[in-house]
């Protein structure tokens, strides 16, 4: 199930691709209309890492948009595209590693890459002289905005993250070991990464992946950070997800204070994108509501 829940992600990416880039089967009006939206791929050197990312809109509110494990900026086309850019400027990256985001020899073998990527982003948005800004963090790189929040109360202002947790369960490795068949991958989706990494690479970056979780689970927690966390916090779960249990949800709540949660019950691990208008506005709502910080 969780297989099959995260090519079905997969293949809603490869469907919103179609619409978001040009393509010549579109009338010349809709294709002048959709130039609008071409988005310049940018690079920028944050230690020893590369970081590939793109910037949207000219609003005052900074969000920093994280995508999950072997994902890229594309994660969030729909954010991209619906969210109000007279009113928030977004940051949206390759995370270490992945896609056109490159990392040291030496640090292809860490274990606990949400700290990483906490460590990472931190310097990333410093590198962009972006000094406070709200987080949106989906799968993984939500645990790394709860750990960025943590360790950096004073640079992220509001934390909203979805299908995350602040630990793995061993329950949850059991549908990861199955991704490493490459038979169990729909062919689309199976193309889109072998298009992206080469096939060796995405067979090798996959295996080493999967490989990390299974045989480390314990060592991917944040639990003790979770009473560090200052800022207004959102957390969004979709109630029928097979990557991430539902006492995640709970857990949560009940140690980030100033904490709320939303719900989808028939909701799976990519509700930015099944229910993009409705994710959209509930989170530039909530970046908006006005704090007394």
């Amino acid at each position: 199930m969780l297989l099959r829940s995260f090519v079905l992600t997969k293949i809603n990416q490869l469907k919103i691709n179609k619409l978001f880039f040009l393509n010549e089967s579109y009338s010349t009006a809709a294709r002048l209309k959709l130039k609008e939206d071409i988005i310049k791929e940018q690079k920028i050197k944050v230690g020893n890492y590369n970081i590939n990312y793109i910037k949207v809109g000219w609003g005052d509110h900074k969000v920093l948009c994280a995508p999950g494990s072997l994902g890229t900026w594309s994660d969030y086309q729909l954010q991209i595209r619906g969210f109000d850019r007279d009113k928030f400027s977004l940051v949206v990256c390759d995370p270490a590693g992945n896609g056109k985001s490159t990392i040291p020899d030496e640090d292809d073998n860490v274990i606990n890459f949400f700290e990483r990527d906490a460590n990472v982003y931190y310097e990333f948005m410093k590198a962009l002289e972006i000094p406070k800004y709200s987080y949106l963090g989906w799968s993984c790189s939500g645990a790394s905005g709860l750990i960025l929040a943590a360790k950096h109360p004073e640079v992220v202002h509001k934390l909203v993250v979805f299908g995350t947790s602040s630990h793995m369960l061993l329950s949850e490795t059991e549908n990861y070991k199955k991704m490493k068949d490459l038979k169990n991958w729909s062919k689309p989706v199976l193309g889109a990464m072998m298009k992206m990494y080469g096939e060796e690479v995405f067979v090798k970056k996959l295996n080493k992946w999967v490989d990390n979780i299974v045989n480390n689970y314990h060592v991917f927690t944040c639990d003790d950070l979770l009473k560090d966390i200052r800022c207004p916090t959102m957390i969004m779960y979709g109630e029928k997800d097979q990557m991430v249990d539902n006492s995640h949800v709970k857990y949560l709540q009940e140690r980030i204070k100033n904490s709320r949660v939303h719900l989808y019950p028939e909701g799976k691990h990519n509700i930015h994108m099944k229910y993009a208008e409705d994710f959209n506005r509930r989170v530039q709502d909530f970046f908006l509501e006005t704090t007394n910080d």
